[in-house]
């Protein structure tokens, strides 16, 4: 892989993509967890299946401010690959991800975001916290029991 970088080194670098985004809702760094072995410059996109509810295919792609955020997406993510945090930056113009945003959590403490615009990897965190797999299997189960419940209707 290209380009692995610590976290702090993430967060000390500037921000190329604020300019491509006009009224920026987060200046990042931003992440996206995955268990896809990605390399840099590669294009995440909109299309896929969620990993939280699989006959829904996705119309935006997801990423976050918070690299541990992006950890436990990466391994709550569909796949056998290893669970992987990439910094990404916006192609395009992104929202709040409405699925947490005010409609689960007032504001937006997740720091969480959505595009229909690709996102492009510029590195590999590798100093993200990993879940314990009792927490991990906690999270499982949320999930399960919101895939079951109306109310975790994906907002796509």
């Amino acid at each position: 892989m290209g380009c692995r970088r610590s976290v702090v080194a993430a967060m000390q670098e500037p921000s190329a993509y604020a300019v491509v985004v006009s009224d920026a809702l987060d200046d990042g760094p931003f992440f996206h967890g995955t268990k896809a072995d990605l390399r840099e410059g590669d294009l995440l996109t909109a299309g896929f299946r969620s990993n939280y509810r699989p006959e829904v295919v996705m119309n935006h792609i997801y990423f976050t401010a918070l690299p541990n955020g992006a950890g436990l997406a990466a391994e709550l993510a569909a796949g056998d690959g290893a669970p992987r945090v990439y910094v990404v930056e916006p192609t395009g113009a992104f929202e709040n991800d409405p699925n947490v945003t005010d409609k689960k959590f007032p504001g937006n403490p997740t720091r969480s975001y959505r595009s229909t615009e690709p996102l492009r990897v510029v590195g590999e965190v590798t100093d993200w916290i990993r879940q314990t797999p009792e927490a991990l299997q906690v999270w499982k189960e949320r999930l399960a029991e919101l895939s079951a419940d109306a109310r975790g209707e994906i907002i796509n």
